[in-house]
């Protein structure tokens, strides 16, 4: 029997490769909340795949890192087992990554030669194959930030690293979707937009999640509704930079309030697109993503101010981080359901 193009086999890969980017998001906000992106200083594809085997290549390594700025200014106390332990994050934050390169290559190499693809199919697998190779980049990119003179990773480079991490799951997803959904329907194209507009500015909120990560900037102002000192706005948020513009985008304090604030805004827009399906016909899905996407922004909104006020311990941070992972999987949802 000629198997058909596009069937269940290849749904599931690409729904694995979704669970496979869920699972290295997780892992790297654990090694970015537990500062242990910078321990591997070296890159090797291949070889890089195995941790120290023994106590002299762990020596080896440890020596490698002692070579380079975050021991010699942050953690010179650090003994060999302390470097063990953010050596393992990681490793496995990139072991992953090599895992999830193969998982996407050699199953669409032979779905490719088994002809079980359609052309538009292909075209978006290979699309997800470059945003894949990007990220990978985009890894080492952001490592090598801290390798030259302070020893923490440039903020835009994180947010570079994980804002695409987000757009190739939320790409992968979409993919998925059009399998599983492939009929198409009439379209609600103003409430379609919409949708798309609370899509982007919850990847903005996505990216200044990212530069709080990256500038520590969770660890201030660790009160709410309200900053420090009980104020609205601190004046720490328009004075630590020059020009007043950077304060929003490399200030610790202006990035915390500009994250703050849009907190409320993607609020009140998810409140407004269920507020605004009520007069609307829906189908099961439809009716399934606007309810999510209402749930999830509640609770995501609820760890975030948690993990504000807990000063971001690392199981809050990465629970936090999740939400934001679940709350752009309902969104990715729902839009998808009102545009094909």
């Amino acid at each position: 029997m000629k198997k058909t193009k596009d069937n269940k086999k290849v749904i599931y890969w690409l729904l694995t490769g979704c669970v496979l980017i869920f699972i290295m998001v997780v892992v790297g906000g654990i090694t970015r909340l537990t500062h242990s992106g910078l321990s591997i200083t070296n890159y090797k594809l291949i070889s890089g795949t195995l941790p120290p085997m023994n106590e002299t290549e762990w020596q080896e390594a440890f020596d490698l890192y002692k070579q380079y700025p975050e021991y010699q200014k942050l953690n010179n106390h650090f003994s060999l087992e302390d470097f063990k332990d953010i050596y393992f994050w990681e490793w496995f934050h990139r072991v992953i990554g090599r895992f999830i390169g193969i998982v996407f290559i050699i199953p669409f190499l032979y779905f490719l030669i088994a002809k079980q693809l359609t052309k538009p199919t292909i075209k978006k697998a290979i699309i997800l194959l470059c945003l894949g190779a990007f990220q990978g980049f985009l890894g080492w990119y952001m490592v090598k930030s801290g390798l030259v003179d302070n020893p923490d990773v440039s903020h835009y480079r994180l947010a570079a690293h994980l804002t695409t991490a987000f757009v190739t799951f939320a790409y992968t997803f979409w993919v998925a979707l059009d399998l599983i959904f492939p009929s198409k329907k009439d379209i609600n194209t103003s409430f379609r937009n919409l949708i798309r507009w609370g899509l982007a500015i919850l990847l903005l909120q996505i990216i200044y999640g990212a530069f709080v990560a990256g500038l520590d900037a969770g660890f201030i102002h660790n009160h709410w509704p309200m900053m420090s000192e009980g104020k609205f706005m601190h004046e720490t948020v328009y004075i630590e930079q020059s020009p007043l513009y950077k304060n929003f985008i490399e200030g610790k304090s202006g990035v915390q309030f500009v994250h703050r604030m849009l907190a409320y805004v993607v609020v009140i827009f998810i409140a407004v697109i269920w507020y605004k399906s009520k007069n609307l016909t829906l189908t099961k899905h439809q009716t399934l993503g606007i309810n999510n996407l209402l749930i999830l922004v509640g609770i995501q909104f609820l760890l975030g101010v948690l993990t504000i006020l807990l000063q971001v311990p690392v199981w809050l941070g990465v629970v936090h981080q999740v939400g934001a992972f679940f709350l752009l999987s309902a969104m990715t949802f729902t839009l998808h359901r009102f545009s094909k």
